[in-house]
C-alpha cells in the first residue's frame, strides 16, 4: 500500500481544489476557481485587520456589529465577500471601498478605454462577459465611464502656455438628445503648434451653433487659461471670425483656409467651367509672392468676372486674409494655408464616433470626444516636418514674441 504524500496532506483547502481543478483539466482561474476563494479570504482577512485597527484607535468608544455580505465583480467572477461592520458606523474600509463594487481598477479602465475608441455599451457588455465571464449592467458602464468627468473637467480646465505659434479654430456637428428632442450642435475645437512643433489639443467645447459670439468666447477661455499670444491662428471663413480674434489677440495675424475658399467657389462654377476655372485659380494661390497673387486674381477678374461676379467678389473682399501665408517660406506656408490639421483630427473623432446615431446629451458627446482626443494625441508624439527650420524663421520673424527653446536651454 502507498503512503500518502505528505506535502498533499499538508495543502489548504484553497490549495487542495485548485490542485483538483489542474488535474481535471479546469482553469483554477475562472468563476469557480479556486483563485477565486483565495482572493475572497484575502480581502476577509485584510478586512478583519482593517476593523481590529479602527476598534483600537476608538478607546473602547465602538464595537463590532456583525458583518454583511457584499458581491464584487472582478475579471474572474463574481466574488462574495462577508464585511465586518461596527456600531458606530465609522469603519471605512480601504481595501474595498464602501460602495465598490469592482474588484480592480483595471476592470473599469478596460471599459473606459473600450468606450474611447467607440464601442458601445452592449458591445462592451459582451466583450467583458465572453473575455471575462462578468455581467455588467448598462447603468454599471455609465458609472464607470462618468469617473471620467472629473478628469475632463480638470483637461477643460488646465493651464495653457502662454504663447503659441501656431493655432487652428474650427467646428464640427453631432447630434444631441436635448428635452426629447434631436438637435444638431457645433463642437467647437481648438488645435495648437506648441514652440516645440508638437500638436495639441486646447480645447473642446459644445456650442448652439459656430459664429462669432461663440468663438469670442472661447477666445476668452483660452486668455482665461493663460495664453497671452498666438502669432498666427488658421480658420475658416465665418462671418466676424477674424474680428473677433482681432479684438483677444490683437498682434495675432489671421489666415483663411485657402482651400475652403476654393471649395466655396467651386460651388458657383458650372460643372463644364471647373476644370479650366481652377487652372486660372491655382495661379492665385500658388504664386510666388503676394504682388504675384494680386495680378493674377486681377487675371482671373477679367477671364471670369462678368460669368461668376460673386466668386471674384469673395476672394479680393478676403484677400487680405487669404493672403497672410505669402509673407511666409514655402515649409511655414504648408503649415498655415488650410486648417486641414484640424480637419484630419475631425476624421478621426468621427471614426470613434460614427456608431453613435445622436449622443443623450452634451456630456455623452464631451467624453467620447475627449477619451478619443487622448488616444489621437498619444500619436503625436513627434513634431511636425522640418519644425527646427520653422521654429528659426518664427523666432527671428516674431523675435520678441517667439519663445526660444534652444536660447533657452543655454
Amino acid at each position: 500500500m502507498m503512503k500518502k504524500n505528505k506535502r498533499i496532506t499538508k495543502l489548504t483547502p484553497v490549495q487542495k481544489k485548485a490542485l483538483q481543478q489542474i488535474c481535471s483539466g479546469k482553469s483554477p482561474f475562472g468563476p469557480g476557481g479556486a483563485y477565486q476563494d483565495l482572493v475572497k479570504n484575502l480581502i476577509e482577512i485584510a478586512m478583519e485587520g482593517e476593523m481590529d485597527f479602527h476598534i483600537a484607535q476608538d478607546k473602547g468608544l465602538n464595537k463590532r456589529n456583525g458583518k454583511k455580505r457584499k458581491t464584487l465583480k472582478s475579471s474572474f467572477g463574481n466574488i462574495e465577500i462577508r464585511t465586518p461592520q461596527d456600531r458606530n458606523s465609522t469603519f471605512e474600509p480601504q481595501i474595498v471601498r464602501k460602495r465598490q463594487t469592482l474588484l480592480v481598477d483595471s476592470l473599469a479602465d478596460k471599459i473606459t478605454g473600450l468606450y474611447g475608441i467607440g464601442m458601445s455599451y452592449r458591445d462592451i457588455q459582451s466583450e467583458l462577459r465572453k473575455m471575462y465571464s462578468v455581467d455588467l449592467s448598462l447603468e454599471h458602464f455609465q458609472a464607470i465611464t462618468d469617473r471620467i468627468i472629473s478628469e475632463l473637467n480638470a483637461w477643460k480646465e488646465r493651464n495653457l502656455d502662454a504663447v503659441y505659434p501656431i493655432i487652428y479654430m474650427d467646428a464640427a456637428y453631432f447630434k444631441v438628445k436635448e428635452n426629447g428632442k434631436v438637435k444638431t450642435k457645433a463642437l467647437s475645437n481648438v488645435l495648437a503648434i506648441t514652440d516645440q512643433g508638437k500638436k495639441e489639443v486646447l480645447g473642446i467645447y459644445i456650442k448652439e451653433s459656430e459664429g462669432a459670439s461663440t468663438w469670442l468666447s472661447i477666445l476668452a477661455d483660452l486668455k482665461n487659461r493663460g495664453v497671452k499670444d498666438v502669432l498666427i491662428v488658421c480658420i475658416d471663413n465665418v462671418k466676424g471670425f477674424s474680428e473677433a480674434i482681432e479684438s483677444t489677440f490683437p498682434e495675432t495675424e489671421v489666415q483663411l483656409c485657402t482651400i475652403h475658399q476654393i471649395r466655396n467657389s467651386l460651388r458657383y462654377v458650372a460643372t463644364k467651367d471647373k476644370k479650366a476655372f481652377v487652372d486660372d485659380l491655382k495661379s492665385v494661390y500658388k504664386a510666388a509672392n503676394k504682388a504675384s497673387g494680386e495680378e493674377q486674381l486681377n487675371r482671373l477678374e477679367k477671364i471670369w468676372g462678368k460669368k461668376y461676379p460673386i466668386v471674384i467678389r469673395s476672394w479680393k473682399a478676403n484677400w487680405e486674409k487669404l493672403s497672410t501665408y505669402f509673407a511666409y517660406t514655402p515649409e511655414i506656408r504648408r503649415l498655415i494655408y488650410t486648417t486641414n490639421p484640424i480637419e484630419n483630427y475631425h476624421r478621426q473623432v468621427r471614426k470613434v464616433t460614427k456608431t453613435k446615431g445622436a449622443f443623450p446629451s452634451d456630456i455623452a458627446l464631451l467624453k467620447l470626444v475627449y477619451l478619443a482626443s487622448k488616444n489621437i494625441q498619444e500619436k503625436w508624439n513627434r513634431p511636425v516636418h522640418h519644425w527646427s527650420l520653422i521654429n528659426q524663421q518664427l523666432v527671428i520673424r516674431f523675435a520678441d514674441r517667439m519663445p526660444n527653446p534652444l536660447i533657452e536651454k543655454i
